[in-house]
């Protein structure tokens, strides 16, 4: 499928990579402080800022799903991926959340934090590639990764 991409689709990824990493700081979301407070209910910022980028991202998904056509740097067409709530899904977002209450990141933020300069970070995202690494090899081990479970994301 990547021969098929246009020449621009790896650079506009990092372009809007970046921007994301860039809003993340500017906000102050890429500090655990603040995640924290929020967290703690004692700064409700970060409500504001979830509550913008959904009012901006809804009507976008809404239309481009509902309009017929392709992507135009994929040629992809736009389609709603549904995943069904199930057990994996459930514990997945256990552990997520749990371990962005005990550290105030997430992948996103960790990466944005980095670029402001808090490197002890790295801890954290190093936490996180060994977390994903341990979930993918358990399941191995478990035989879950059949062709149904790793098709939907």
């Amino acid at each position: 499928m990547s021969g098929d991409r246009h020449p621009l689709f790896m650079p506009v990824i990092v372009l809007g990579g970046l921007l994301f990493g860039f809003g993340l700081a500017y906000s102050g979301m890429a500090r655990p402080e603040v995640v924290l407070s929020f967290l703690e209910l004692t700064d409700l910022g970060l409500l504001f800022v979830m509550g913008g980028a959904v009012a901006v991202a809804s009507p976008v998904f809404f239309l481009a799903t509902r309009s017929g056509r392709s992507a135009p740097l994929t040629g992809a067409r736009y389609v709603r991926r549904l995943k069904t709530l199930d057990r994996n899904v459930l514990v997945g977002g256990a552990v997520f959340g749990v371990g962005w209450g005990i550290s105030g990141i997430c992948p996103g933020a960790g990466y944005a934090s980095l670029g402001i300069g808090n490197y002890p970070m790295l801890w954290g995202i190093a936490g996180m590639f060994i977390g994903a690494y341990g979930q993918g090899y358990v399941r191995s081990m478990l035989g879950a990764d059949t062709p149904e479970s790793t098709t939907a994301d």
